[in-house]
């Protein structure tokens, strides 16, 4: 069996970002040789998950994956030059290893300049010696050149020697830093990840081979961005994307999903509910006990789940998908990719539940065209004046209507005013109670506007459940009378306002309940 101890590349191209996790897949061409090979591949990601690594060729003459396997090591961090924000300790440690270098280098060419002085001398020596053999006197000449020879090896013997000194004391302040760096700073070593994959073919060639596994520590959610343009809205689909998986996704095909792949799926427990019949007593028959709560008007729709943190799918795992590769890095910060974007016809109501609240709010409602669902998720308005808010967008199925709230008008004004009396009659005895609500709504236009706007006011009437209790609508009294109220009890009224106009909405209607009705 060969083993390639250089690790290989293993790029990451394609990544599905779930919940919580995300599934990574890599991809690269092996050129194998005949024979069982073990390669090492990576570095990759200490975090995958081992029990979800899956190997396959998927091109080239026949080959067979025989082992597949994640192999952790401690590695200490790569040295790295400062930065402007390290701290004073770290740039002198950084300045010391720096000089310390250079004088090693400059002690290095002193000592090779003092052995080529020794050899220079030893030659003079030796022409001095056979000079003086064959008889020839040079005497100036040879004690000039020695003296040269000495004072230069002296020069350079004192430089060496400062060198060494200098040498000395930096070891010993490195010493003094790196000791005080592994207190305060001690960075520790880091958990590195490769791939060793065991594979035997019958002939040499490129093999292509295909990687996937998941891991931890990534995760996903939608935003909006809607833009308001008088009649026409423009809704932009991203995604916030955050990961720390411990390598960096350069130019991958991105794939977003609601699955939840943890998420436990046991049926739901039947308990049981025991009914009883027992017989009303003289009081309870002489009597109704009635109250006035409130009642949420139900949705259809899937069932909050509360506790569990994650994206509104409507019930079903849904799939979307980046038009182009995208870079997110492993920082652990939110990156935005852009997923689609539509401009559609958009449909403006100002409208006011004075009950609630006394602002008059512009409501936009328009239609899916993205060709997608759209998520539930946090929306950036945007209309004429700039960016106007943030708001909330609810599941929408494709093609199905939606609205967006673009905040309240300041040029409304609306004083809500409510009365109430309470009268029985003589013979039968039965409680009437009679309410009046006045809604005073007022526009203050800015000088230019000519245009009417339509106002929608809703007011609540209570609806009774009990033939005890009657609810009747005083139209008569009413002023105007409401344009429709439907089954939970919802007045509607438009109202068209002209600049600088003024319209006062008037609301009778009366409960009226039997002499056994208590506690209204």
């Amino acid at each position: 069996m060969s083993t390639a101890q250089q690790p290989i590349a293993l790029p990451v191209t394609a990544v599905t970002c779930l919940e919580d996790r995300a599934h990574v897949e890599r991809s690269v061409v092996l050129d194998l040789e005949a024979g069982v090979q073990r390669l090492r591949l990576g570095p990759v990601s200490a975090l995958a998950v081992d029990r979800t690594l899956h190997a396959e060729l998927t091109a080239g003459h026949h080959a067979a994956v025989l082992d597949v396997r994640i192999v952790r090591s401690w590695t200490p961090r790569a040295p790295l030059p400062p930065a402007e924000d390290d701290s004073a300790l770290r740039h002198r440690l950084h300045d010391l290893e720096e000089e310390q270098l250079s004088l090693g280098r400059r002690r290095d060419r002193l000592k090779a300049r003092l052995d080529l002085l020794g050899r220079l001398a030893a030659d003079v020596l030796r022409e001095i010696g056979e000079g003086a053999g064959s008889g020839e006197t040079e005497q100036h000449r040879w004690a000039r050149e020695l003296d040269r020879v000495d004072e230069e090896r002296d020069t350079y013997s004192e430089q060496l020697r400062a060198a060494d000194a200098r040498l000395a004391d930096i070891a010993v302040g490195l010493g003094e830093a790196e000791r005080a760096m592994q207190l305060a700073e001690e960075e520790p070593a880091e958990l590195v990840g490769h791939v060793e994959l065991t594979v035997e073919t019958a002939a040499a060639g490129p093999v292509g081979l295909r990687l996937s596994h998941l891991t931890p520590c990534a995760l996903w959610r939608p935003a909006y961005r809607a833009v308001l343009d008088g009649d026409s809205l423009t809704l932009e689909t991203d995604a916030m994307v955050w990961q720390r998986t411990g390598e960096d996704w350069s130019d991958v095909r991105l794939t977003l999903s609601t699955a939840r792949s943890a998420l436990a799926t046991d049926p739901p427990r039947l308990g049981e509910d025991r009914l009883t019949l027992k017989d009303r007593s003289a009081a309870e028959r002489r009597t109704v006990d009635v109250e006035l709560r409130e009642e949420d008007i139900a949705d259809l729709g899937p069932a909050p789940v509360l506790g569990l943190p994650g994206v509104d799918d409507g019930g079903e795992a849904r799939v979307l998908r980046s038009p182009a590769p995208v870079s997110v890095p492993g920082d652990g910060r939110a990156h935005r990719v852009p997923l689609s974007a539509f401009t559609t016809a958009a449909r403006s109501e100002y409208a006011c539940s004075p009950e609630l609240s006394p602002l008059v709010t512009q409501v936009v409602r328009f239609d899916n065209r993205s060709g997608h669902a759209l998520l539930a998720g946090p929306v950036d308005l945007v209309r004429g004046s700039g960016f106007s808010g943030r708001g909330t967008l609810d599941f929408t199925a494709p093609g199905a209507p939606a609205e967006l709230a673009f905040g309240s008008c300041d040029d409304y004004r609306v004083v809500r005013q409510s009365e109430e009396s309470r009268d029985s009659t003589g013979i039968t005895q039965r409680t009437v109670v009679t309410r009046t609500v006045r809604l005073h709504l007022s526009r203050f236009s800015a000088p230019g506007e000519h245009d009417e706007r339509v106002v929608v006011l809703r007011e609540r009437i209570p609806v009774s459940e009990v033939s005890a209790v009657e609810i009747r609508l005083h139209k008569n009294s009413c002023s105007p009378a409401p344009d429709t109220v439907d089954t939970e009890g919802i007045a509607r009224w438009d109202i068209p306002l002209p600049p600088g106009g003024r319209r006062t909405v008037t609301l009778a209607y009366e409960l009226s309940a039997s002499a056994k009705v208590t506690g209204l």
